[in-house]
């Protein structure tokens, strides 16, 4: 049976599609796509005082990173600016910029923000803060007191130190990918075996069920983990993504998520013989959830209790919370024995229902 199914794979070339060059281009989409941080953000400058203070406090804000300074001659044409969405901000210094450092007040400095979508805007907010005091931390150690600061912070930002959202957000595509591949994978080919007929011969012969299942199984199950093996090394390699867990708990774990994957991937064969139905239920059921109920964008914490509990029954969410802690933190035993738990148990569920549910019979 493992045989047989491999020969198929050989001459069908959409499962070597679905299961190598899928992950690459969901990757290479999502990858450089996705990315919750913002970079050169438009901001419109106004500046009214004419300080060497509030010129270098622009000439600062110029060499940031994060953001692209357009000046403006009165806040007026700011607005108007903002209105347009020309800008995502408006940084007005006033007459009294100069004046208000060095008597330690910061009444000088406006910031309007465009609050229409609420996550750039409390990224430029932050960004902004940031900006201001690095800018007064370097002025005081060029000898220009220009504020006074009676706590220097040293900050420290354990396991994504540069806070690139690209770190934290590849573990949980490639998690979303799994999902996707593994469903499409069995959900689909036996589908299609169901249309041409092929089944209904493998039916007379003396195979059992069990076998049939672990022949279909198997083939794919070695197709799923290379694709898994393609989705690391561009995560590590291309994108940049630190891996400080061992490679061991990463592929045992991968391969508990993937015998879940294609489980399901199977259990949808069984209720659905046409591949068109097929490939929209695995979509529905296996991949969107994973993507919005998993944690890999949205926070599983800060969503209604009714729907955290629905996240606990998505074997996806195990799966990012063990690939983020591998990739980010390392090897956590109170994170991936859990975790590695729930998958297990998903994947015994479903092949159990399966045995229940296949029959060696067409109707």
């Amino acid at each position: 049976m493992v045989r047989k199914e491999s020969l198929q794979i050989l001459r069908d070339p959409s499962s070597l599609l679905i299961a190598l060059a899928l992950p690459i281009l969901l990757l290479l989409i999502f990858g450089y796509g996705v990315s919750l941080d913002a970079r050169h953000v438009p901001v419109a400058v106004v500046t009214e005082s004419r300080s060497p203070a509030a010129e270098g406090f622009v000439a600062g804000l110029r060499h940031s990173p994060w953001f692209t300074p357009v000046p403006y001659p009165n806040m007026h044409e700011a607005v108007a600016a903002l209105k347009r969405q020309n800008v995502e901000g408006i940084l007005w210094l006033r007459e009294n910029f100069g004046r208000s450092l060095e008597s330690f007040r910061n009444h000088g400095v406006h910031v309007v923000v465009n609050g229409v979508d609420d996550n750039t805007a409390r990224l430029v907010e932050g960004y902004l803060q940031n900006t201001w005091a690095t800018w007064l931390a370097q002025s005081n150690l060029r000898g220009r007191t220009l504020t006074f600061l009676p706590v220097a912070l040293d900050v420290r930002i354990w396991y994504n130190p540069n806070v690139r959202s690209r770190d934290f957000l590849i573990p949980g595509l490639i998690a979303v990918i799994m999902t996707l591949i593994g469903a499409l994978l069995t959900s689909m080919v036996v589908a299609r075996e169901w249309e041409r007929g092929t089944l209904e011969s493998l039916f007379s012969t003396p195979v059992t069920i069990a076998e049939i299942l672990l022949g279909k199984f198997l083939p794919y199950f070695v197709l799923g983990m290379t694709g898994m093996g393609i989705s690391v090394l561009m995560g590590h390699f291309l994108f940049e993504v630190p891996l400080r867990g061992s490679l061991l708990t990463l592929v045992s774990t991968s391969a508990l998520f993937l015998t879940t994957a294609l489980g399901m991937g199977l259990v949808i064969s069984s209720v659905s013989k046409n591949q068109f139905v097929a490939g929209q239920i695995a979509i529905v059921f296996t991949f969107l959830p994973a993507f919005i109920l998993s944690g890999f964008i949205f926070d599983i914490h800060s969503m209604p209790l009714f729907i955290r509990v629905i996240t606990h029954i998505i074997p996806a969410s195990y799966y990012v919370t063990i690939l983020q802690s591998i990739f980010l933190a390392g090897d956590i035993p109170g994170v991936i024995w859990p975790n590695s738990a729930a998958l297990l148990l998903f994947s015994v569920l479903l092949f159990g229902l399966l045995l229940k549910i296949s029959r060696k019979r067409i109707l």
